[in-house]
């Protein structure tokens, strides 16, 4: 009766040895080039004998020479250790100039805009084959994370999943913008005051009510939200042609000019610091872990990082409206 034999265990080490004393032609410097000790590697060439059986290195007056055999194998042995190291080494870093890649984000209207003039910059000096594919928060982020359906999520990560790798990138506060000439531009702006203007909400959800509502309720105040709309962009429009006041995210004191103002300051609008207190909103980008090491979402990440966090060096937002309607 005939017994398989199991497959014989192949040993990379021996490899990576056998690579060490071909090209080094010495048992002491290919010990010294692997970190190990002479006797060691002594006894991995006399392994190496035997596997091959052929004597490989042989004595010639104070040094050692190939055989044949040893000397066919050299080029060979050098190459399946390259391939050993690009299989089990570290991710090597990439050349963003020879990216071919689309990336998806998803972030809101406001995010979205405050990114794209950057990104594509940087893209058109590192990363030319690079483009970019920018959604509404449309997609439960951390599934489409996972499935691959976006590689990026920017914006308040209000969602919890241990597997999602989240840095906040910006902090930012919220004031109230208006058309110049606006009558809120003339005299002190007071709780009052502000609460007995119309107002635009911004809301994905329809929701008339946010931070700025809570606010005005301990002071026993409530505004007029005229209407509700889903995004930003279209707020500040309605803003900088009526009287109604609008929230949009700022630079915190002293932090300098914020990207996400950039659309403000293009419609004209005038910005005004609100007499209220709100609460912060931190806009962060979110991944999922599969990619943390990829060396083309590094430079996804870092791209981001420079694009948001290059006017300001520490910036936070502010409110719910801030990170994008709800």
């Amino acid at each position: 009766m005939l017994v398989n034999s199991p497959d014989p265990v192949i040993d990379a080490n021996l490899a990576v040895a056998l690579d060490a004393l071909l090209a080094e032609q010495s048992v002491t410097r290919a010990a010294a080039r692997l970190h190990t000790s002479p006797a060691a590697m002594s006894r991995t060439l006399a392994r190496l004998r035997r596997v091959l059986q052929d004597p490989l290195l042989v004595r010639a007056g104070q040094t050692m020479v190939p055989t044949p055999r040893a000397q066919a194998l050299r080029e060979e042995a050098a190459t399946v250790v390259r391939g050993l190291q690009a299989l089990l080494g570290p991710g090597a870093s990439v050349d963003p100039a020879t990216l071919r890649s689309t990336f998806t984000l998803q972030a809101a209207d406001l995010v979205g805009a405050a990114l794209a003039p950057g990104l594509l910059r940087l893209a058109r000096l590192e990363a030319p084959g690079v483009s970019f594919r920018i959604r509404a928060e449309e997609l439960e982020a951390g599934p489409a994370l996972r499935d691959g359906r976006i590689d990026l999520e920017i914006g308040s990560i209000d969602h919890v999943d241990p597997e999602t790798r989240v840095e906040d990138l910006v902090g930012l506060r919220m004031v109230a913008a208006v058309r110049p000439g606006h009558p809120l531009t003339e005299g002190p702006l007071t709780p009052g005051r502000l609460a007995a203007a119309e107002h635009v909400a911004v809301s994905r959800r329809g929701r008339f009510t946010g931070p700025l509502d809570t606010a005005l309720a301990e002071q026993g105040l409530h505004r007029r939200v005229g209407v509700v709309l889903p995004s930003h962009l279209a707020a500040m429009t309605l803003a900088a042609r009526s009287d109604i006041v609008c929230l949009v995210p700022a630079a915190l004191p002293g932090a300098g000019p914020s990207p996400l103002t950039r659309e403000a300051d293009a419609l004209g609008l005038h910005l005004l610091d609100l007499p209220l207190e709100l609460p912060l909103l931190t806009i962060a980008m979110a991944w999922h872990p599969r990619h943390t090491a990829d060396g083309a979402h590094r430079w996804l990440r870092d791209s981001v990082r420079r694009t948001l966090r290059a006017p300001a060096a520490a910036s936070g937002l502010t409110t719910a409206d801030a990170a994008g309607p709800r």
